[in-house]
């Protein structure tokens, strides 16, 4: 609907020797615009959300695999005006089974501290240096996201750098998944 409303509003607004009718175009292009904006307020920041992804992989401690995983996740919450987000990175231990990846890090802070409800997850890892391909949460993370997110609206963003990111849902990362009833 809004493609086809564009092309009659150009078409409107170009062809149109009536005042009234460009005068209802504009009004109409004014409320696209506001609706917009208001859009925007609720679409996430994938960028801001990732950038504190790769500044909490800056603090990752990966002695045994030299992968290096930093996470934000983003919760329903706000403090002082602004979105409320928990990072985390992995914690490796040489005896492998007691290594954290850095999603559970940022989920087990966020539980820990009382929150409950989240939004959407940034991930971003790889060797040393700037990453050079997306990093996928691992089965345990997934079902983890599972047991306090909704899988139809929680997202999860992988990330390369902040321009380059693929987003998705955690139902198509984990269909028929394990949870709570």
């Amino acid at each position: 609907m809004a493609v086809f409303s564009r092309g009659c509003l150009c078409r409107g607004v170009t062809n149109s020797v009536d005042g009234r009718r460009k005068t209802a175009s504009a009004v109409f292009l004014r409320l696209v615009a506001a609706k917009r904006s208001e859009m925007e307020d609720f679409m996430t920041d994938y960028e801001g959300l990732i950038r504190q992804a790769m500044k909490a992989r800056e603090n990752a401690y990966a002695p045994y695999s030299n992968f290096y995983v930093g996470a934000a996740l983003l919760t329903n919450f706000e403090k002082d005006g602004k979105p409320l987000i928990y990072t985390g990175c992995n914690i490796e231990n040489s005896a492998f089974s007691p290594t954290n990846c850095a999603e559970r890090t940022a989920f087990f802070k966020a539980v820990s501290e009382g929150c409950r409800a989240f939004k959407a997850i940034a991930v971003v890892g790889g060797g040393q240096g700037a990453p050079a391909s997306y990093t996928m949460p691992c089965g345990v993370c997934r079902q983890v996201m599972m047991e306090f997110c909704n899988p139809e609206t929680f997202e999860i963003v992988a990330a390369i750098s902040e321009s380059d990111y693929q987003v998705y849902k955690l139902k198509e990362l984990l269909p028929e998944a394990f949870g709570a009833l």
